[in-house]
């Protein structure tokens, strides 16, 4: 069981890395499963569903990042540089009213994506899960990150701060963000940041809007496959499944850090060839194997 252990650090930091970088993170742990497939139970129908699991709950280690990182930014309550109160006395003192609306945008930007990932999870994990799909949305997105970027090479942004967001721009990220629930490969952020570039919002802010969208969608996509799964856990599967998620938040500390930094100085395009470049290797794999057998 040494070496599933082993498994689950390298995909812990598979998941650290493309989680937040717009490659997709589900693309990636689909291809590396091809290669490097966990296996914690003799039952092939149990091991198949505990991956399953695994590659969506393994998630909560990299958010856990993102509420490290932006603590201040994403906790509302508190009088302490309290510099937008929702009162000036009272109980409102308490409460942070720039954070609070942030919050309802990103709530709005979610409902798309709820509601039909509610409705069509096991249909979409059936149909879609698979990595020709993966692979054509790779290049897909990653076509649309270069063609976006050289559009926008003299456009100055609208939008320059997250609190300059309307509900209106939430909304549409929110759709763009559906995008990615029906497409695995598409890339969570790549498909909001791509739709936050179009409507004029920052590389910085769309970014940092992504990250946020990031942390309910995460945890109710996680919540949802651990009320789901029914294989039950031995202690070695619950050993497996959380040192990923601890590698995947290590990793998501340096790998957030570093796009943050990134941006400031560059664009999107450099990720957009790597997409183009690895679903091209990932059709070409796929389809000899095809062939092959």
């Amino acid at each position: 069981m040494i070496w599933e252990f082993i498994k689950s650090i390298i995909l812990g930091i598979v998941e650290g890395v493309t989680e937040w970088l717009p490659v997709s993170s589900t693309g990636h742990l689909i291809i590396v499963n091809e290669f490097l497939k966990l296996n914690v139970s003799s039952d092939p129908e149990v091991n198949d569903a505990f991956i399953e699991m695994f590659d969506v709950v393994i998630q909560l280690g990299a958010i856990m990042a993102v509420v490290v990182i932006f603590w201040k930014k994403l906790f509302p309550f508190g009088r302490k540089n309290n510099v937008h109160p929702f009162k000036q006395e009272g109980v409102g003192a308490y409460i942070k009213a720039d954070i609070m609306q942030m919050w309802f945008k990103v709530l709005v930007a979610c409902i798309p994506a709820a509601v039909i990932g509610l409705i069509l999870d096991e249909w979409i994990d059936e149909h879609f899960y698979n990595p020709w799909v993966v692979a054509i949305a790779l290049i897909v997105f990653g076509v649309a990150f270069i063609v976006i970027e050289n559009h926008n090479k003299h456009t100055k942004a609208k939008i320059n701060s997250i609190d300059e967001l309307t509900y209106r721009s939430a909304l549409i990220i929110g759709g763009f963000q559906l995008i990615a629930a029906l497409f695995p490969g598409t890339s969570r952020s790549g498909s909001t940041i791509v739709g936050a570039l179009m409507i004029g919002i920052s590389r910085t802010v769309a970014a940092e809007f992504t990250f946020y969208l990031a942390v309910p969608v995460m945890f109710g996509a996680s919540l949802l496959k651990l009320i789901k799964y029914d294989g039950g856990f031995t202690g070695t599967q619950v050993g497996i499944l959380v040192v990923g998620m601890i590698v995947a938040f290590a990793v998501s500390i340096f790998v957030i850090k570093f796009l943050m930094d990134y941006i400031k100085k560059h664009d999107f395009k450099v990720f957009g060839w790597y997409r183009i470049v690895l679903g091209a290797l990932v059709l070409a794999y796929f389809g000899i194997r095809t062939i092959k057998y």
